[in-house]
């Protein structure tokens, strides 16, 4: 299998490897919105082939995925009273993939909240439309701990 991810594509830095397994975290929540079973039967082979053999990154990665999973009826309730005139089947895909994920790390890690909403910006900017990066972040500024 070819690597999707490039490590070109990612800062450098000391937490490089968080934004790359956000990265693959927000792929693989996509991937399950467009063809639902992918999660089960994908998951963690893509885990394995994008993200470095590195334990903790690993084991961060499947925290953000099975979090983001086990708590979507509370995030998504979250998500449906903050953004006023927007339904969850409106929203697109990808932006709803990404702040499912975001929503996750606000509420249920002890992730600074500016360190997240930052991250998914920048997902929704390379992933999303050229509205999306002002879209996510109005309403992950409206979501408290």
């Amino acid at each position: 299998m070819t690597k999707i991810n490039s490590p070109d594509d990612y800062p450098k830095g000391k937490f490089a490897n968080r934004t790359l397994a956000r990265t693959v975290v927000f792929q693989i929540l996509y991937q399950e919105e467009l063809n639902a079973g992918s999660l089960q039967r994908d998951a963690s082979s893509y885990m394995v082939q994008e993200l470095p053999k590195h334990e903790p990154l690993v084991h961060f990665a499947e925290k953000l995925l099975d979090g983001t999973v086990e708590m979507q009826q509370t995030i998504d309730a979250k998500l449906t009273g903050i953004a006023h005139n927007w339904t969850l089947e409106r929203m697109s895909p990808t932006d709803r993939s990404i702040l499912r994920l975001a929503v996750f790390e606000i509420i249920g890690t002890d992730a600074p909240k500016a360190v997240v909403i930052n991250e998914a910006i920048e997902l929704a900017k390379k992933f999303g439309t050229a509205g999306s990066a002002a879209f996510v972040n109005g309403i992950l500024d409206k979501i408290e701990r």
